[in-house]
């Protein structure tokens, strides 16, 4: 730092002013100047956004339930905190150093819907790769095991062939509600009664057996398609399926409004903060 220094005055010459004695802010170079306000909030801000654009990717995601599928499991109204970092299985070179596993029979996951340009949905996988899936008046057998499923709920008064057994065995027994890409496939993987899931497919079925459009109707659920895991429950609003079909923007404004009016009384206090299991 460079400091100015007065040399002593002579006896003859009258005092100065103090003030005329103080050294002057040198001019050479230019000191650095502060940030403006302005450029360090949107330094914050790119900052914030690129986490959390990492977060969303690699790490979590937040969903909402909008349909039956998987009750009582998964209410309609719940909104989840879903675990992208928990299934290996994309071949990636990190997953040998980081804590990922493989997909479990029994897992919930969140995928991409194989058809059109849908929603993520939201089921349970019943069959891995390899395995031989059969349905026998409701009962699930894996590879000739029954499946031991203490989360499933069937409806008295709903009747589905699909639902009491599976899979068809003829082109004939072929429903209309199932796909028709599927319902061109299905045959191809039936064997000796069962269906065989293939390499890197799983086979998945919602909670609530029979209302629930899955892996019967479909088909199974590619690898890449799977997002993550649900781990929590953040927020659960009674709601009906009703709530979340597409309205227009007027629509959605006058729902989120109607919600924040009543969210007190709406919320599900007693589902906050739990484990999706």
């Amino acid at each position: 730092m460079e400091v100015a220094t007065t040399a002593p005055q002579p006896d003859n010459i009258p005092d100065r002013n103090p003030q005329d004695a103080q050294p002057h802010p040198t001019t050479r170079g230019h000191r650095p100047t502060s940030k403006s306000w302005s450029a360090e909030y949107a330094e914050s801000l790119l900052v914030t956004i690129l986490l959390a654009l990492f977060g969303t990717t690699f790490i979590v995601q937040a969903f909402k339930i909008p349909s039956e599928s998987m009750e009582p499991t998964l209410l309609v109204g719940d909104h989840l905190l879903v675990n992208k970092f928990i299934f290996e299985g994309r071949g990636a070179w990190y997953e040998k150093i980081l804590p990922y596993r493989p997909i479990r029979r029994g897992d919930i996951i969140v995928f991409k819907f194989p058809f059109d340009d849908h929603q993520h949905y939201v089921k349970r996988v019943i069959g891995l790769p390899g395995d031989r899936i059969r349905i026998v008046n409701q009962q699930v057998y894996v590879n000739g095991q029954p499946l031991n499923e203490p989360y499933v709920v069937h409806n008295v008064y709903y009747e589905d062939p699909f639902g009491d057994d599976f899979p068809p065995t003829k082109p004939q027994f072929l429903q209309s509600a199932v796909r028709p890409e599927w319902a061109t496939q299905i045959l191809n993987y039936v064997h000796q009664g069962d269906l065989v899931v293939p390499p890197n497919n799983y086979f998945a079925m919602g909670d609530n057996r029979d209302r629930s459009l899955d892996s019967r109707y479909w088909g199974f659920v590619d690898r890449d398609a799977i997002m993550g895991r649900p781990m929590l429950i953040y927020w659960s609003v009674q709601a009906t399926p009703d709530d979340y079909k597409s309205r227009g923007a007027y629509g959605v404004i006058q729902g989120i409004v109607e919600t924040l009016r009543h969210l007190r009384t709406r919320t599900r206090w007693h589902r906050m903060l739990r484990v999706v299991h």
